[in-house]
């Protein structure tokens, strides 16, 4: 179906009181719904009219040209009043059309457009139809036979804003008289007109229309700026049709004399102070018997005297109900408090590109929406592009989706471009000013809505507030009793004082796992630094978070290892935002770069687990280059130890053994043999990685010589594994896998879990590489739920290719291209190039197997060019092999033969050998090119790919294939 876009016309359908229909005749109301349905379809479709969705009872259609929407609406009309006349169960509906610009996206549509016919439809009344004067304007000159237009004058829809021109469609078989139309005007309230347009919110305010339904007090809280007063009015102008006595706002903003909030009530009620009863008593008399919502607005500064006032209406007055907004909970008894979110936001690193879909978030998205329109008033070319989508969002995402915020921010484009604007954000204060003049000083800038919930805390709310925000990505109530007592607040006060931040809105709290846990949003947290900052007490601050986090670290460092692995890698995990805060400000004062050796040399094991690796190296590198780095300590040991195995993974082999040998020196020094013997393990590691395998073997049973020694069971394990991972690089699969099983006895003697998984892997490859697919596949399945208990992405990596392996053995493609993605996945999330790369090798033999040959080569050549970046010339060598089997597949045998040759001399350069099964694989493919294009012509591609230097190989390898053939051949 292709629906119209551009600029359209919007029919919008209800049937009026279905719910009292429902309840008075429901077996009748099936029936006549099904004749609803086939009524309306008919007259749409028979006027080129696309139904778009059902809307609980009723419908939303788009018409191309007004005129067919207005000749849909009379024929359905037509129709149901015929079906009144016969039918006892009739049913009314009444109709609205609207016209203007709206997104479509998915069969849907989406825009302040689709928003407004809504709302014009919800003031009509059943058998009637509505135009805007838009739509009025399209058809006047074409109206139906007998058909005129009525004029209903100018009417405020439950929007707020400005007030629209409503037509009626005549006819003299229709029904003509209705009551007045159920706009602001014709009931009762003083809501104030709104001059901007109400975003988003839809969710929200059926919420609080449910809790003002069981609750006769409900009270919106939430951040200053957050839209609470917004809210309220949209709520109240929605529900209008629900008290017959009509909607009322209390507007206390101004008012600073607790004494004067009842006279401020009454006044909005127009009522005067009568001699004799107190102003309270009449206030009460008149609303004893009335149905009618009250809305008092801002009463965080006049707290007492609003519980007062709240208390003895609820208690006098039965059939009213109280709408509150307030930055605190006034604690009255039946009181429901409803916490005002931030606007919706997307994430800055998912926005798409495509024009559509960028339009689509600003429909999806209220912050972003928010942000659109309201620069489109100063700016009216403003728009969401390619080129600024991501940069609003990182906007809205910094601003926390605050209301207020955004619309300043929104503010300056007539001065900023939205980059400008996101770049100046470090003064996000001083940026944020500006707001209408005409609204309280308070509310013109973002610095002035905090300051005035900050001077309304106390003076150890304030300091607390303050000293909260050198926390980062939230803390727990341990750390905050721990980080901010003492100087002015004693501990056992935290808790209450937390608790009364979080009821004021300037603190949030969660639950994770059964404990609490508590934040602010980040524009809470930059105002409580710059307060902190002012009070000149930010070092002594930052010192204490340090010290809690360093004591932390050092103490899940021991357990990293062992049988509570997972439990403290999710610690760890859970204050990570804490943790590189610590390490930042470590960076900034000279007397805490001690201790920031020693958290990051905890956090080693955390980092290679969790693949934070690019972090970690950026971290112990920035540390070790400090003064007095080059000093002999047990700590700067591990550090460059840690250092050297994040630079391997990696595939810095330079960097790598610099460290390593740095380490060895340092460790003779202080003559630490545990230190020694890992030493050695790392530079075995390395050197191998180098292809020097009998100096790693050398190395590896020196590391374990002195580990059996120590009766250091990890180390052992370790080194058992090394030299396993050798014996296997070996073709030796009989030691490689006696010295596996020993390493994982100790590993579960240890509960490791991390060296279980290992152990386990490895046992797998073994059973992968001598053809016993199920035991290579229980092999790596319990390494996998092990790592995914553990979020090891990069053990999954690894087990993940090689469960896509076996499934690739066994004719299980699918599978094995879903275990490949995953992989690809991860190693994209962990930023690790080789994996990258090998994965992109992986997907790439898959994709030839299958006789996907474009796919294939896209995938290979991609993963050629990251091994190429890295310099990893044993990868190198491995990718020109399958770019070789991807030619041979498409029969261009001489280009297979060149790469081959070319591979062949590279990997006797570089090494390691392919091991045996690869070998195998390999040896059958060259043997059929071989037959098949005949000896002569074989030796002397062959001689030709093993004339090319290294640099010609790759150039050949990438260059584009002659040929793509979309079949394979018999022979493969």
């Amino acid at each position: 179906m292709n629906l119209p876009t551009g600029t359209v016309t919007f029919l919008f359908t209800d049937i009026e009181g279905s719910t009292r229909l429902w309840e008075q005749q429901p077996d009748a109301m099936q029936p006549a719904l099904a004749r609803h349905d086939a009524i309306l379809r008919r007259a749409i479709e028979q006027h080129r009219g696309h139904i778009v969705k059902g809307t609980g009872d009723g419908l939303l259609a788009v018409f191309a040209r007004a005129s067919d929407a207005l000749s849909a609406c009379l024929s359905a009309q037509l129709a149901f009043q015929q079906e009144e006349q016969k039918e006892p169960a009739s049913i009314r509906i009444r109709m609205a059309l609207h016209t203007g610009s709206a997104q479509e996206r998915d069969g849907d549509y989406f825009g302040a457009c689709v928003n407004r016919v809504a709302r014009l439809m919800s003031i009509g009344h059943g058998g009637q139809v509505l135009l805007s004067e838009v739509t009025q304007n399209l058809v006047k000159e074409r109206l139906p036979e007998r058909c005129r237009l009525k004029d209903l004058g100018k009417h405020r829809l439950k929007d707020l804003q400005e007030a629209e021109q409503v037509f009626q469609l005549l006819h003299p078989s229709l029904r003509s008289g209705f009551p007045a139309l159920k706009s602001l005007d014709s009931l009762p309230n003083n809501l104030p007109r709104q001059l901007s347009s109400f975003i988003g919110r839809e969710k929200q305010i059926e919420e609080v229309k449910q809790l003002l339904l069981a609750s006769p007090l409900v009270t919106l809280t939430g951040t200053g700026g957050s839209g609470k007063t917004r809210l309220a009015l949209q709520v109240a102008a929605e529900s209008l049709v629900e008290y017959s006595d009509g909607v009322w706002l209390v507007e206390l903003a101004a008012v600073a004399d607790p004494s004067l909030v009842v006279q401020t009530a009454a006044a909005s009620l127009g009522l005067r102070e009568a001699p004799g009863p107190p102003l309270l008593q009449t206030l009460l008399d008149y609303l004893n018997s009335r149905t009618l919502l009250l809305v008092l607005d801002n009463c965080e500064h006049l707290l007492q005297a609003c519980a007062v006032l709240a208390h003895s209406i609820l208690r006098s007055c039965p059939q009213l109900r109280l709408l509150v907004t307030s930055r605190e909970a006034l604690k009255v008894a039946g009181e429901q408090v409803y916490r005002v979110p931030s606007l919706s936001a997307p994430d800055p690193d998912q926005i798409p590109t495509e024009e559509k879909e960028i339009a689509f978030i600003v429909s999806e998205y209220e912050a972003p929406r928010l942000f659109v329109e309201r620069a489109r008033l100063l700016k009216t070319d403003f728009t969401l592009t390619r080129q600024n989508a991501s940069v609003v969002a990182s906007v809205c995402h910094r601003l926390d989706g605050i209301p207020l915020a955004i619309e300043l921010a929104a503010a300056r484009v007539n001065v900023l471009s939205v980059e400008d604007i996101n770049v100046r954000f470090k003064h996000r204060f001083r940026l944020l000013k500006g707001g209408s003049r005409t609204v309280l000083p308070r509310q013109q800038t973002l610095q002035a809505t905090l300051d005035w919930s900050y001077e309304l805390l106390s003076k150890q709310e304030q300091l607390l507030l303050a000293r909260l925000s050198v926390f980062a990505g939230g803390w727990s109530l341990e750390a905050a009793e721990a980080v901010c007592s003492e100087e002015g607040i004693e501990a056992p006060d935290i808790l209450d004082l937390l608790i009364s931040l979080v009821e004021k809105s300037l603190s949030l709290a969660g639950e994770r796992e059964g404990k609490s846990r508590y934040r602010m949003l980040e524009t809470i947290q930059d105002y409580g630094l710059q307060r902190l900052q002012e009070s000149g007490q930010e070092k002594l601050w930052r010192t204490r978070h340090l010290q809690f986090f360093l004591m932390l670290a050092e103490e899940a460092e021991p357990k990293l290892t062992g049988a509570e692995q997972g439990e403290w890698l999710q610690r760890l995990q859970e204050e990570h935002d804490n943790l590189r805060a610590g390490l930042q400000w470590c960076q900034q004062d000279k007397q805490s770069q001690e201790a920031g050796l020693r958290l990051a040399v905890s956090l080693r094991w955390f980092w290679q687990v969790r693949g934070f690796v690019s972090e970690g190296r950026t971290h112990l590198n920035t540390i070790l280059s400090q003064e007095n780095a080059s000093q002999p300590t047990p700590t700067r040991v591990k550090a460059l130890h840690s250092a050297g195995n994040l630079a391997v993974m990696q595939g810095d082999y330079a960097a790598a053994r610099a460290l390593y040998e740095l380490s060895l020196s340092m460790s003779k020094e202080l003559g630490d043999k545990l230190c020694i013997a890992a030493s050695l393990g790392n530079l075995g590691n390395v050197t191998f990685a180098q292809s020097d395998y009998a100096a790693a073997h050398a190395l590896f049973e020196e590391s374990l010589t002195i580990q059996r020694e120590l009766e250091d069971k990890p180390g052992i394990a370790a080194s058992l594994g090394n030299l396993a991972h050798m014996a296997y690089s070996q073709g030796d699969y009989a030691a490689a896998r006696s010295l596996l099983e020993e390493s994982l006895a100790i590993e579960r003697e240890l509960g490791a879990r991390q060296g279980i998984a290992y152990a386990l892997h490895e046992l797998g490859r073994l059973a992968y590489d001598q053809g016993d697919y199920a035991a290579a596949r229980a092999l790596y399945e319990e390494s996998v739920v092990i790592k995914k208990e553990l979020e090891d992405k990069r053990g999954l990596v690894y087990s993940l290719n090689g469960l896509g392996n076996v499934a690739a053995e066994l004719g299980e493609y699918a599978a094995a291209h879903t275990f490949y993605e995953q992989s690809l996945t991860l190693s994209k999330d962990i930023e690790d190039k080789q994996w990258i790369a090998h994965s992109l090798s992986n997907l790439g033999a898959m994709a030839s197997n299958l006789g996907e040959y474009v796919k294939a080569r896209a995938w290979q050549k991609q993963g050629l060019t990251i091994l190429i970046e890295l310099g990893n010339k044993s990868g190198i060598a491995f990718s020109l092999e399958t770019i070789a089997g991807l030619a041979a597949r498409q029969e261009q045998r001489e280009r297979a033969a060149r790469l081959w040759a070319a591979s062949a001399a590279l990997r006797e350069a570089v090494g390691p050998p392919l091991p045996p099964k690869a070998t195998e694989e390999h040896d059958h493919l060259v043997a059929v090119v071989r037959a098949t294009l005949g000896e002569f012509a074989f030796s002397a591609a062959w001689e030709e790919g093993q004339a090319m230097t290294f640099e010609q190989a790759i150039e050949y390898a990438l260059q584009d294939s002659p040929q793509d053939s979309s079949e394979r051949p018999a022979e493969w």
